[in-house]
Parts: structure tokens; sequence; C-alpha cells
């Protein structure tokens, strides 16, 4: 049967003893064939879907100079508003523009490893508190459900409910891009995002309700991944197919440009461990173990095994005017 639309998950018969197996089993299945997942039944509040894309679109809406003003390029960090065409994905501009906001913390004093520079403080228009408060709770309730599902991932690849627990312990690096992908200006954009997989674990995306723009390879080619109100879309990173020896899929996923007269907002929440943690790999019960589909050692060595090498070799690929006034010595050396 040729696969139309994404499957829908309920992550409420999780609590439900009559049928958390058979939710672990269906969150299995799909993970395992197709990487992409919408997530209802997660317990955030419809309130809270609304206010942060109020929050987004208010941030757009100000004046080029506010949002200039805490532009990532004052942040050796990688934080802060990117502008339209500041971002690349596999070379190539990437036609929206951002604000990224991690976990609020004090920088590094003495940098041992170069993804150390990851650690630091965000950068909030004066004019707008509010996007501070919005973000603070969305990374809070998203980070719950994230553990959630890792659990019950877990559980459904024969493990015990803690097995990832160990690498989101202390300090994750878990991040917010909240994007517009404004209109094309002229034929030669071609891509809101091009085509990847995500480098970590796995993410949540609330994409605007009533847009359309996210598409997902499938067995049977480029599927559309439009919205459903106050649900996720779910995708697995490469870190999480590493660690089942290729049994859950990272799928490769793209975001076509915005039509005419038209914009969107887009907000991932990229669910990450510490920066120095590796994910505990999975040792998968026979059976499932036969359905791996493995990784080539030419994968293993493209990704590193501490989560936060693979983060920051990643921002200095995407983000090269930050790359190029804070890291110029290490630029190349990312591959």
């Amino acid at each position: 049967m040729t696969l139309t639309q994404l499957p829908i998950l309920d992550l409420g018969r999780a609590d439900d003893p009559a049928t958390a197996e058979d939710f672990r089993a269906e969150l299995r299945r799909v993970t395992h064939e197709i990487g992409f997942f919408y997530l209802v039944g997660h317990g955030i509040p419809d309130g809270e879907f609304s206010r942060i894309i109020d929050v987004a679109q208010r941030f757009f809406a100000l004046p080029e100079a506010d949002k200039l003003a805490i532009e990532n390029t004052n942040s050796p960090h990688f934080r802060g508003y990117t502008r339209t065409g500041g971002e690349r994905t596999q070379g190539r501009v990437d036609w929206r523009e951002q604000i990224d906001i991690g976990p609020e913390r004090a920088p590094v004093a003495e940098p041992v490893h170069d993804f150390d520079h990851l650690t630091g403080p965000n950068q909030y228009p004066e004019g707008l508190p509010e996007l501070r408060e919005a973000t603070e709770s969305w990374h809070a309730r998203l980070s719950e459900v994230c553990d959630r599902l890792l659990g019950e991932w877990a559980l459904s690849l024969g493990q015990s409910a803690d097995h990832f627990a160990s690498a989101f312990a202390e300090d994750p690096a878990s991040f917010i891009k909240i994007v517009r992908y404004p209109a094309a200006e002229d034929e030669t954009v071609t891509q809101g995002v091009g085509e990847h997989r995500d480098g970590g674990t796995l993410t949540l995306l609330y994409p605007q309700p009533g847009t359309t723009g996210l598409q997902v390879r499938t067995d049977d080619g480029w599927i559309d991944a439009d919205p459903i109100e106050n649900a996720f879309v779910v995708n697995i990173g490469k870190l999480l197919e590493v660690a089942t020896n290729g049994y859950l899929k990272a799928t490769v996923h793209r975001v076509l440009p915005t039509g005419p007269g038209e914009d969107r907002i887009s907000i991932p929440f990229f669910c990450n461990p510490a920066l120095d943690a590796r994910l505990p790999e999975v040792l998968l019960p026979t059976e499932l173990a036969a359905e791996a589909r493995g990784v080539t050692q030419d994968e293993r060595d493209a990704l590193h095994a501490v989560y936060g090498e693979n983060a920051f070799a990643s921002r200095l690929r995407s983000h090269p005017n930050v790359a190029e006034k804070y890291y110029p010595g290490l630029i190349g050396a990312e591959a």
C-alpha cells in the first residue's frame, strides 16, 4: 500500500496498561519503517501551541534593526537571529530567517573541547520579553515529552526505560529554532531547507497550522507532512539510528520554498544529550537484531561518538558567518 500520510501515534496510550504494549509496538514499527510520525496525546495544553506561534509571529514582525541587534554574529555560541539566507544545508542557501535558543548557561571559562564554545547565553530582543518566557516554557515541556518518548523507545527495543537517561542526566544540549519561511523572492530560490537527515537524537516539530512545505522521503517517494493542529511531527536523528545499528531510521526530509505572497512559521525542538555525552548503544533482542539495517563504517566514522563534536561541526558548516568571525582556524576541519 502506498503511504500518503504519516502515521498518527497517541502518547497517552502509553499511560494505560491496557494499551501500552500496543503503543510501543506501533512506535517501534513506525520508526523502523518510516522514521517520521505525528504525535498526539502528549499532554501539552492547546494554549501553549497558540502561544508559541503568536510570539514567533511577533518576533519576526519586529523592525529589522531590532532583530539584527541580536544577530548570531554577536554570539560565539551560535545563538540569536539569523537573517534570511544566512544558513546553509549541504552547502546551499536555505531561504528562511530564524532565531536559535538553547539552554541558558554561562560560557565555559576555560574551554577544553571545541564544542565547549556551544555553551553560553541566549540573545533576546529587548522589545519582546514574552519571547524568553514562552521559549523557556516550551523547552521545559518538550524536554519532558522527549524523555517520555526515549523511555518508550527503550522499552519497545527490549531495554529498561532508563536506557538512554544517562546521556541526558546533566546539561542536555537540546535547543529550539523558531523559523520563518518568507515568500521566495525569485525563481533562484529552490529550497526552504535542503534535503537532510537530522544529526541528533530526535526532533519535535510544530509547523504553523494551515501551511505546507515539509516533505518526507519514503519508499514511495516524497510525501507532504502538513501540520495537524496541536500535534508534533516527530523524527529520528542519526544518533538514534546508529545507537540501534540502523534498526530505527533517520529519514531524509526537506522544506520547499514558500509560495508567492505567503510565509509560514515552523518551530523544531532538537532533543539532544549533553555535549560531552555518548548515546548508549542498544543490544537488540535477537528477533529485532535480525531486522536491523546495520550502519556502515563510513557512517560511523562520519558521526562522532561524542554528541558535542557533531553539534559543533554542524554549526561551523551551517553558519559560515559565525564560523569565519570566531573560528577561522577551524573552517574546513569539520568534515
